[in-house]
């Protein structure tokens, strides 16, 4: 047992060797780490790239199909997230949160299986009418932003079984 603990406390203190130099893009399951940022939450199907300080959704992000999380919340992004977002079809909860956003793709209208968008505390102006296509939305939440109240109300319209919060 005592050579157990002194191994595991060997791996804790070395690290296990483990590469704090490896690119996201190459392996999903690597968290990379360096020493002044926060690992990179990811796996399979969830990308956690909160509070970096990006001012656009790095590319790479796109071909992560499989992706059913993506959390970029409290970052930089400006203007709206690029189109190709609409490649992201498995995405089920989308945190773009606490930016500085002034607009949405109508790209977002594409993601059928979306279950939670959350935009609050942007400056937002405007809501695409394609929002109401996402018949899955569970969870709206639009708080913080000065949107257009006839946008929303045509969107609610169609997203009965959802929770819209202004």
């Amino acid at each position: 047992m005592k050579i157990f603990t002194l191994v595991l406390l060997s791996l804790l203190v070395l690290g296990g060797g483990c590469s704090t130099n490896q690119d996201l893009s190459d392996n999903p399951s690597v968290q990379p780490k360096k020493i002044d940022e926060k690992p990179v939450s990811t796996s399979a199907s969830t990308l956690d790239l909160s509070g970096r300080g990006l001012t656009s959704i790095p590319s790479d992000v796109f071909s992560r199909t499989n992706l059913e999380s993506l959390d970029l919340s409290d970052n930089r992004l400006t203007g709206a997230p690029q189109a190709e977002i609409r490649h992201l079809q498995k995405l089920k909860n989308l945190d773009l949160s606490g930016n500085d956003l002034t607009g949405l793709p109508a790209e977002l209208g594409q993601l059928k299986d979306l279950e939670v968008l959350d935009v609050s505390d942007n400056r937002l102006t405007g809501l695409p009418l394609e929002l109401g296509n996402l018949t899955q939305l569970r969870i709206l939440d639009i708080t913080g932003n000065q949107y257009s109240k006839q946008d929303l109300d045509q969107i609610a319209a169609k997203l009965t079984n959802t929770e819209i919060r202004r």
